[in-house]
C-alpha cells in the first residue's frame, strides 16, 4: 500500500487511541487509503474548495482529502473518541482542518461557509445515511450550498437512489434524487476493506446538482410519489386517492394511462403530476 502522508497507519491510530467502531453510530472505518484517495479524487480538483465531510472517525478519508489537495475541510464528528487522531491530522495539514463535534443530522454548516459553495465527500454512517441524503436533497433555495456530493452508501441505497423507471429499485428515493441531481455509481468497495466489516457491499456515488430541475414544487412532488410508491403493486388510479384529489387528472397532466404501475412512471411523469396537484390545490383554495 501506497502511503498518502507520513501519519501513522490507521490501524495504529485506532488502537492507541481504543477507537473502536460503534454500531450504535453506524461505524464502519474504511481504512485502506489507497481506496480514500480514490474517493477523495472522485470530487474533482479540490485545491479551490472547502470539503464537509460527516463523520470521519479516525480520518482515513480526511487525510486523503487533506493529501490530494483540499483548501480546507470541515470534518462533523459526533464520537468525541475521534476527536484526537483528528486533532493529529489537523496538526499535520495547519489551517486547513476544521474540526466541528456535531450531530450531523441537526448540524447547519452554511454559517461555516462564508458564503461559498463546498463539496460533501464522506463515508456516510449507514444508520442516517439516507436520511442525510434527503435532507440535502431538499434545501431551499435551489441550486443549494454544494456543487458535488461523492458519498457511500450501502449497495442497495446506492440503486435506490440512482435506478431509472422499470428498474427494480426504482421509487421514491430516486424521483427526489434524480429530480435535483444528476446521479451516477463510480465504483463499488468490496465489504473487506472495512473494520469492522459491514455486512454489504458498499458503494460510491456522485450526485451533481441540477441548476435547474424540471419546474415543480417540491413536497407537492414528494407527496405524489410517497403515494404512488406506497401502494406500488396497484394501479396509480387507485393508488393515488390518499392525495384526496382525481386520479385521473393527474394522469392525463402527465400523459400516461391511470392503468399504469408507479414503477412504470418516469421521472417527468411524477413531475407533471406534481404540478398538476400543486394548481388543483390551489384551485381548490381560490374557491373556498
Amino acid at each position: 500500500m501506497t502511503a498518502i502522508d507520513d501519519l501513522p497507519p490507521l490501524r495504529d491510530v485506532i488502537k492507541r487511541h481504543q477507537l473502536s467502531a460503534r454500531k450504535s453510530l453506524g461505524q464502519n472505518f474504511l481504512l485502506d487509503l489507497n481506496l480514500t484517495a480514490r474517493i477523495a479524487r472522485a470530487a474533482g480538483p479540490l485545491e479551490q474548495s472547502t470539503v464537509i465531510e460527516i463523520g470521519p472517525g479516525p480520518g482515513g478519508l480526511t487525510r486523503a482529502l487533506l493529501a490530494v489537495g483540499a483548501r480546507r475541510v470541515i470534518a462533523i464528528e459526533r464520537d468525541e473518541r475521534a476527536l484526537g487522531p483528528l486533532e493529529e491530522i489537523a496538526a499535520r495539514y495547519p489551517g486547513r482542518l476544521e474540526i466541528v463535534c456535531a450531530d450531523a443530522m441537526t448540524f447547519d454548516p452554511r454559517p461555516l461557509l462564508g458564503g461559498e459553495s463546498a463539496k460533501i465527500v464522506a463515508n456516510l454512517p449507514y444508520n442516517i445515511a439516507t436520511a442525510l441524503l434527503v435532507g440535502w436533497l431538499s434545501v431551499e433555495p435551489w441550486p443549494p450550498w454544494y456543487d458535488t456530493m461523492v458519498l457511500m452508501f450501502q449497495r442497495e441505497v446506492a440503486e435506490r437512489i440512482v435506478a431509472r423507471d422499470n428498474e427494480d429499485a426504482y421509487g421514491r428515493l430516486a424521483v427526489l434524487a434524480n429530480w435535483r441531481a444528476e446521479t451516477k455509481i463510480l465504483f463499488d468497495i468490496s465489504r473487506a476493506a472495512f473494520v469492522p466489516p459491514p455486512k454489504v457491499t458498499s458503494s460510491v456515488v456522485r450526485l451533481l446538482p441540477r441548476p435547474a430541475p424540471m419546474p415543480c414544487d417540491r413536497k407537492a412532488l414528494e407527496q405524489v410519489a410517497a403515494a404512488a410508491f406506497g401502494q406500488r403493486r396497484k394501479m396509480i388510479r387507485q393508488s393515488l386517492k390518499s392525495l384526496g384529489v382525481a386520479p385521473e387528472r393527474l394522469a392525463a397532466a402527465a400523459a400516461i394511462d391511470p392503468t399504469q404501475r408507479a414503477e412504470t412512471i418516469p421521472l417527468a411523469g411524477f413531475v407533471a403530476m406534481a404540478r398538476e396537484l400543486a394548481n388543483i390545490r390551489a384551485e381548490n383554495s381560490q374557491s373556498v
